[in-house]
């Protein structure tokens, strides 16, 4: 299994090196204010690639922190609870 995983990952790895080789002529993006920037395509896919996930992981922050929040608030109930229990036990 852990051979199947490693030739799927060498095989996507050569795959995109293959896409990045192929794409190496220079493109320019344009900007607002007549602002452009030129680089080889690759990098510019790899760019706004990196852009998108990195706006992706800031957009989930605001959900990530309120699960954690109540996944405390949950834990502190439960201790209550477990104790109030505990105490009426014996």
């Amino acid at each position: 299994m852990r051979a199947l995983l490693w030739g799927c990952r060498i095989f996507i790895f050569l795959f995109l090196f293959a896409f990045a080789l192929k794409n190496t002529d220079p493109v320019s993006v344009r900007f607002f204010l007549d602002t452009a920037w030129q680089a080889p395509l690759i990098i510019i896919v790899l760019a706004f690639f990196a852009g998108g996930a990195a706006l992706g992981v800031l957009s989930l922050l605001g959900t990530v922190f309120g699960l954690r929040r109540e996944v405390s608030r949950l834990q502190r109930e439960a201790k209550t609870v477990k104790q109030a229990t505990g105490s009426q036990s014996t």
